[in-house]
């Protein structure tokens, strides 16, 4: 012991945070895996799955509001939206991944309880692995949207591409900022996992996914419009809108003001502070995470 300095002394049962995922990403690795090959296990489909259920659910959500409720524009609704079918599902396919994301995340420390209690690894890798295992659920997805918006004539340029990026980015650090948030509570408070499916249907349908923002506008004041456009998964859906439905319209869609210059920053600047309370709260309650589980 005289050979060590009390700076070099650490917590038991504490990492570094998420800057052990850069050493451990082999383990990082091994989890998604395990987490695939659990999820499919003794499924007939296995990752087809990743396209039958946004599909079922895309065939419900166009018939229901494009063609029942009229928000697909037609010579009988000219008001409506133009391909609607690509809004919608290029929608549909980044809240399903933030919804899969935040879901698993939230417990995923609870789920891997025997794992944790044996040996000790960085706690943040379980719910970073769940979301990048939403992220290869994510993928076949988005291949489906890209073959759909091409039929639709869809010609982007770079900074359209960038968008989507953009999009991607913001909702998949909110989802791991909140993943590390209710993954911990939920170790001390199952309640969480309740708090976080009532969260997540809120943000289906609080988010311009299924409708237009401008019928927002329309309902709404400046100031509550303001707030419902600094929700970084709205700022998500609309920058894929943009990205994926915009340059299949005719150029009379719209976009919301100010998206680029002013809400795209907001929305990774509030991710990226849940990014930080998330891995602080974390942190903070991770000590006594095995004798919890």
């Amino acid at each position: 012991m005289s050979g060590i300095s009390p700076g070099e002394l650490t917590t038991p049962g504490l990492g570094g945070g998420l800057r052990d995922l850069r050493q451990s990403s082999f383990l990082l690795k091994l989890l998604v895996r395990k987490e695939l090959k659990v999820r499919y296990r003794g499924s007939v489909l296995g990752l087809l799955w990743s396209y039958v259920k946004p599909g079922v659910q895309f065939i419900v959500f166009y018939v229901a509001l494009g063609v029942f409720l009229g928000l697909e524009r037609s010579p009988r609704n000219p008001e409506g939206l133009s391909n609607y079918a690509v809004y919608l599902f290029s929608g549909i396919v980044l809240i399903n991944f933030f919804s899969e994301a935040l879901g698993n995340a939230a417990r995923s420390i609870v789920n891997n309880g025997n794992l944790i209690k044996k040996i000790y690894l960085p706690r943040e890798l379980f719910p970073v692995a769940s979301v990048w295992v939403s992220a290869v659920h994510f993928f076949p997805q988005l291949v489906v949207l890209v073959a759909g918006c091409l039929f639709a004539g869809w010609h982007p340029d770079v900074f359209q591409l960038l968008a989507a990026v953009a999009g991607f980015a913001i909702v998949g650090l909110l989802a791991t900022g909140l993943g590390l948030l209710f993954g911990a509570a939920n170790v001390y408070f199952r309640d969480s996992e309740n708090l976080v499916d009532m969260l997540l249907m809120v943000a289906t349908w609080a988010s311009p996914v299924m409708y237009a923002w401008t019928m927002v506008e329309q309902k709404l004041g400046t100031t509550a419009f303001a707030v419902y456009q600094a929700n970084p998964v709205t700022i998500g859906v609309e920058l894929f809108h943009y990205a994926f439905w915009f340059p299949t319209t005719d150029g009379s869609a719209t976009m919301p003001p100010n998206l680029f210059s002013l809400w795209t920053p907001v929305g990774l600047a509030i991710a990226l502070l849940v990014l930080v309370l998330g891995q602080f709260t974390f942190r903070r309650l991770e000590g006594r995470f095995a004798q919890e589980l």
